[in-house]
């Protein structure tokens, strides 16, 4: 107890004996100190004494790392309406360089006193970034989920799209068309949902009697597709899959540029199946994650440890859908310009 009044006394400002009033209820505090007080216990991780618990703000924080890919507005929309018909209110908190960090947005969502957060395409999902703000989440026992894979030490039920059968639909798609020089394009090396799909096209690889398939990492943007592209051309693939939408266009931009096309020349599978896919040139073969299930799944679960009910901390996996549209094709026998894969 003299501790926890030294500690929430050194977060706010205050002497020990005005932490002590407040958490005896006893007179002589402002309204201002006495608000302080308590939202110190809260980020210290502390439980409030049951007089002063009432209960938390029905706002729930909704963690992404950008707006530029199209998949997180439409994740957005999904999770900010399926939590107003729960009476929730979304406060949307967005990554920007040189702007708040996510520890940031957790320090600020807790002083806010939310009711839980929905994490997506967050430091979760990368096993060499900082995880502190997450287990400190975890120790206070604050309702959270996370959308898609995350690192092995954070215990939170998550709602994720089926990264191996992704790879697997795109893979056996570019091999019913001949392709036999097939490369990848992942994220960053330590991203989880990443290795999910390294493994699974080795794997496919492996069980269909192909050699290696060639595999690039890049940043999850356009220029980062195209940059890594370039390789897998010069290496001779005629069928690329990425793990983004955002990257198969780089991938086709790169593809271009190089004077081929696509899908004459190479083919190309993205993964998403975000908002246009079906209007770029040419439309963009993809997989389509199942944005509207996994946005109502990832809802539920929250909102069910937000009501006391138990819920799984294992994975719920969404089955993806292969969307087959004009950016693949027939291989073309001789294309590439380097050694087979």
């Amino acid at each position: 107890m003299t501790r926890r009044l030294a500690e929430v006394a050194k977060k706010v400002g205050v002497s020990e004996a005005t932490v002590s009033r407040v958490l005896n209820g006893k007179p002589g505090v402002s309204d201002a100190t006495r608000a302080a007080v308590l939202t110190a216990l809260d980020v210290l991780g502390y439980e409030r004494p049951t007089q002063l618990r009432g209960e938390r703000a029905r706002l729930v924080g909704l963690v992404l790392p950008e707006l530029g890919n199209p998949i997180f507005p439409a994740l957005a929309e999904v999770v900010g309406g399926a939590l107003a018909q729960r009476g929730f209110t979304p406060v949307l908190c967005t990554r920007t360089a040189g702007g708040l960090s996510e520890a940031d947005y957790v320090e600020m969502l807790l002083e806010q006193q939310v009711s839980g957060v929905v994490f997506a395409g967050g430091h979760y999902m990368e096993a060499d970034a900082p995880h502190e703000h997450y287990l400190r989440l975890l120790d206070i026992g604050l309702p959270v989920v996370l959308v898609n894979a995350a690192s092995d030490n954070l215990d939170f039920p998550r709602v994720s799209t089926d990264d191996a059968v992704a790879v697997e639909q795109a893979f056996s798609h570019l091999v019913s068309l001949g392709h036999e020089r097939l490369g990848i394009v992942l994220g960053p090396d330590d991203h989880i949902p990443s290795r999910r799909k390294l493994a699974a096209i080795n794997a496919a690889a492996e069980k269909a009697g192909l050699a290696e398939v060639a595999v690039e990492h890049a940043m999850f943007s356009l220029e980062g597709g195209q940059a890594v592209t370039n390789r897998l051309i010069r290496l001779g693939v005629t069928g690329i899959i990425c793990a983004s939408d955002p990257l198969a266009l780089g991938a086709i931009r790169a593809v271009r540029r190089m004077g081929m096309s696509v899908p004459e020349d190479v083919s190309v599978v993205g993964f998403d199946d975000s908002n246009f896919m079906n209007c770029t040139n040419p439309p963009l073969t993809t997989v389509r994650q199942p944005i509207e299930a996994i946005g109502r799944a990832a809802v539920t679960l929250l909102v069910n440890q937000i009501d006391g009910t138990p819920v799984t901390a294992e994975e719920l996996l969404y089955e993806p859908e292969l969307v087959v549209r004009g950016s693949t094709g027939p291989a073309k026998i001789g294309v590439g310009v380097g050694v087979a894969v």
